[in-house]
């Protein structure tokens, strides 16, 4: 008898172990308040009464081309859930990526989510760097027409154009918005900027190198 008690309490505590998590977060943070009134925001939308959906509520006409006159050569066109609303709490969105010849998607990362891409058309040169405890190893493929790669979440990650012609990538990721961080653009386009004295420590580099990176045009491409 001693032993059916020990085992449904330990049944009990694990189950309220599996279920006892956070929600993954769906925007860079949600500050915490008191007072409800002052609430601007949730952690995802607010829902639309099922009754009232409708077929537009679970459509996006059109995805891309996107126009890659930039100074990257690339455009990301998103199908997430502020482009269809009836992807909100379902995990998963879309994007496209057109590339120019020789056009990048630069070194980014997705906060909230893991991205699986199919090259659609052209080829691509993709890669993704690991965390620091697996000693920041650069794993790369070259992409042909049809091939398709994984980027692990958070992790840093490119995807170049190396052909001649134009290129057209599809990916899939994990979540309704899983967001997007430039790395150029977040070092050295912030808003206001991050001090000379943080950033030539971390780069080990003199002032007028980071002063010059930092007054550089950072196009954002998402």
């Amino acid at each position: 008898m001693k032993l059916f008690y020990f085992l449904i309490v330990f049944l009990a505590f694990a189950s309220s172990i599996a279920f006892a998590y956070d929600p993954s977060p769906l925007q860079d943070f949600c500050v915490a308040i008191n007072d409800t009134k002052t609430g601007v925001f949730v952690n995802g939308k607010f829902c639309k009464d099922p009754k009232l959906a409708n077929a537009d509520d679970f459509f996006l006409q059109g995805l891309g081309p996107g126009n890659t006159s930039n100074p990257l050569g690339s455009k990301v066109t998103a199908a997430s859930v502020n482009e269809i609303l009836g992807l909100n709490t379902l995990g998963i969105s879309l994007a496209r990526i057109d590339f120019a010849p020789k056009g990048l998607n630069p070194p980014h990362t997705h906060p909230r989510g893991t991205e699986i891409l199919v090259v659609v058309e052209g080829t691509l040169y993709v890669g993704f760097v690991t965390s620091n405890q697996n000693n920041n190893t650069l794993i790369t493929k070259v992409l042909n027409k049809g091939d398709v790669f994984v980027f692990p979440i958070g992790l840093i990650h490119f995807q170049l154009n190396v052909g001649y012609s134009d290129a057209v990538a599809i990916a899939g990721l994990s979540s309704q918005n899983p967001g997007v961080i430039t790395i150029a653009n977040a070092v050295f386009g912030s808003k206001p900027p991050i001090s000379l004295e943080v950033l030539t420590k971390a780069f080990q580099v003199e002032e007028n190198v980071i002063d010059y990176l930092q007054k550089q045009f950072w196009y954002n491409n998402n």
